[in-house]
């Protein structure tokens, strides 16, 4: 059988298959894709590194010497892993075996080893990362035929329905679609989701995406990011929508109440600003693409209430040193700040959050570039 993903023909059952996963950043269009409405990450060079051999039994065992966990931590189960069996780092892939084998597919037996430089809880999808990785291992050695965005839906499902965590498909179709140099704009109000690359030149024009991992960790599967998407399921509701992206500009003088009514305004607002950012990408608008990222900033942490201390700190300092445009990015709540910052004042952006953290008496920031990347590959 013919791979659709590799080109390839199902591999020996003794090879061993080396895939590269990268995480993502999102550039524009936060806490909009379970609201049915557009985004615009982009895959980063910072990956999950997956090796993976078949087996001829149903076994299923997994060494990870991912962030978080310590060396070469093991777990075992098999393909007939069944919903709560596994909890932990390990759930993200007996997730993502079992979706594969809910929708039907004949899923082997398998030995995989994850390794990893993308930092866990920072925001910057490791998870979507495993789970499209171990999806894209299980599909190539299966030979099942699965495109890229089946692959990401199924890596979603495994997420939402197994491990509990109530994410969109933004993050699976950046990390299975990604393109380097280039963003994703995703739609997900469309059956199958839309995905299109849109050219990031970001480097050409002499500019850096920033990264600070605030140190501060969050986690999709509870807490306030599943609070978020109650309350704009609720707003929806009483605008009798089916998704609150759809919602128009007197939407907010309908409601009622101060929180649906704040949520909803992230939503319009943000749509807007993913159809600005664009724009200003297509038209080389970088000092226009810096006001529109502050500005989601500044909703994320008014309206929609998922900004932290760590990450306004971060973004006040960014922006005094010199940053074009500067906010968090991820489900909130901690993780990461993205910066849009000209090449020769990146040092100085840096050294003034780590200043202001140090006055806080907090941790030293993790800080480090990005650039777009390509999405999940098979190495060898």
């Amino acid at each position: 059988m013919t791979d659709a993903m590799t080109g390839s023909t199902r591999p020996p059952a003794t090879s061993v298959r080396r895939w590269q996963v990268p995480g993502r950043v999102n550039l524009i269009g936060e806490h909009l894709d379970y609201n049915g409405g557009p985004s615009v990450p982009f895959a980063i060079d910072r990956f999950v590194t997956l090796k993976a051999r078949r087996r001829d039994d149903d076994a299923v065992n997994v060494w990870s010497t991912l962030p978080g966990t310590t060396s070469a931590e093991r777990a075992s189960f098999t393909t007939g892993v069944t919903s709560g069996e596994v909890s932990g780092w390990a759930a993200y892939v007996a997730g993502t075996v079992w979706s594969l084998r809910e929708a039907g597919h004949d899923v082997p037996g398998v030995d995989l080893v994850l390794e990893s430089d993308l930092p866990s809880g920072a925001g910057l999808s490791s998870s979507a990362a495993l789970t499209v990785g171990t999806a894209c291992a299980l599909e190539d050695l299966a030979g099942l035929g699965l495109d890229r965005t089946a692959v990401a839906l199924l890596a979603q499902r495994a997420e939402n329905d197994y491990v509990g965590a109530p994410t969109g498909v933004m993050d699976q179709l950046a990390v299975a679609h990604g393109r380097a140099g280039h963003a994703v704009r995703t739609d997900p109000s469309t059956s199958p989701p839309g995905v299109e690359v849109v050219p990031f030149a970001v480097a050409e024009s002499g500019l850096v995406v920033l990264v600070v991992d605030t140190g501060v960790h969050h986690a999709h599967a509870g807490g306030g990011y599943a609070d978020r998407r109650r309350e704009s399921e609720q707003a929806a509701a009483e605008l009798g929508l089916d998704h609150l992206a759809k919602a128009g500009p007197d939407a907010v003088l309908r409601l009622e109440d101060e929180t649906l009514k704040a949520r909803t305004r992230h939503v319009i607002t943000e749509t807007a600003r993913v159809r600005a950012a664009v724009r200003a990408l297509g038209d080389g608008e970088w000092k226009q693409l810096g006001t529109i990222l502050t500005a989601s900033h500044e909703s994320l942490r008014d309206d929609y209430a998922v900004s932290c201390a760590e990450l306004d700190v971060t973004v006040e300092a960014a922006l005094e040193a010199g940053a074009l445009g500067a906010r968090m990015t991820g489900g909130g709540f901690g993780g990461s700040v993205i910066a849009l910052v000209p090449r020769d004042r990146l040092d100085a952006v840096t050294a003034l959050v780590r200043e202001r953290f140090e006055a806080l008496g907090w941790e030293r920031p993790a800080a480090f570039p990005v650039v777009p990347a390509d999405g999940a590959r098979l190495t060898d």
